[in-house]
């Protein structure tokens, strides 16, 4: 699990802990230090590993998952949820914030997922979810180079499940909208409810429940799929 120390990503881990999963979660350098990690539910006690690397460098990426395989043997789950933001207009967009965001969303999945899908090919078995957003169909001002990054990540995972739906892994996208983090914390929400016909913002909860069902033999024929949790937006 990419990104996994706080909203969507944190909720997303503690679904799959509390559905069995031992759940390893990368987080980015400045939390170097953690080394293991307790998901604890009222029914049961899970423990997590984490890591800490750059997903944008290739070699690191690499070093730190082939040390994991070894360790696991295998990863069956994986789900791509590194992103990051530099918001600015395009005509102002410096090129090194749009190198950025897309080094960290594009080519963090491609660093990612390329040795662990090594692995599910051997196995003939796997699970890979990567979380969009939408602002992949969505455009927003200043966000460029985002929607950028979270449309190529839908159309990359089209063709890899095109790839590998005989082999027996699935590759799924899921494409939250407007979800209760810290990055809504500034919104008026009377403004955001506005432009959602459910009338509310979603949890990460909601979001975690629909990873949980695209790991799951519930989902068992659906595949190359973007699945927009978005309260009806698009």
């Amino acid at each position: 699990m990419t990104g996994g120390s706080r909203g969507i990503g944190r909720a997303i881990c503690l679904e799959l802990a509390r559905n069995g999963s031992y759940v390893i979660i990368k987080l980015p350098l400045q939390h170097k230090g953690s080394s293991r990690h307790t998901w604890v539910d009222s029914s049961r006690r899970r423990n997590g590993e984490i890591v800490c690397f750059d997903v944008a460098n290739q070699k690191e990426t690499a070093r730190n998952i082939d040390a994991l395989l070894i360790q696991h043997e295998a990863i069956d789950i994986l789900v791509n949820n590194a992103g990051e933001t530099a918001d600015s207009l395009f005509v102002l967009m410096s090129s090194d914030e749009w190198t950025k965001v897309l080094n960290t969303s594009l080519q963090g999945f491609y660093n990612v997922t390329k040795p662990v899908l090594m692995k599910m090919v051997n196995r003939k078995h796997g699970f890979i979810v990567t979380i969009s957003s939408v602002s992949a169909r969505l455009g927003h001002r200043g966000q460029a180079n985002y929607s950028a990054g979270k449309a190529g990540l839908e159309g990359a995972c089209r063709s890899l499940a095109s790839e590998v739906a005989r082999l027996g892994i699935r590759v799924n996208v899921v494409a939250p909208g407007l979800i209760e983090t810290e990055m809504l914390q500034a919104v008026p929400q009377d403004m955001i409810k506005q432009i959602i016909p459910m009338g509310r913002v979603g949890l990460p909860e909601e979001v975690a429940r629909v990873v949980r069902f695209l790991c799951s033999e519930d989902a068992s024929y659906i595949t190359g799929q973007v699945i927009a949790v978005n309260g009806g937006m698009i």
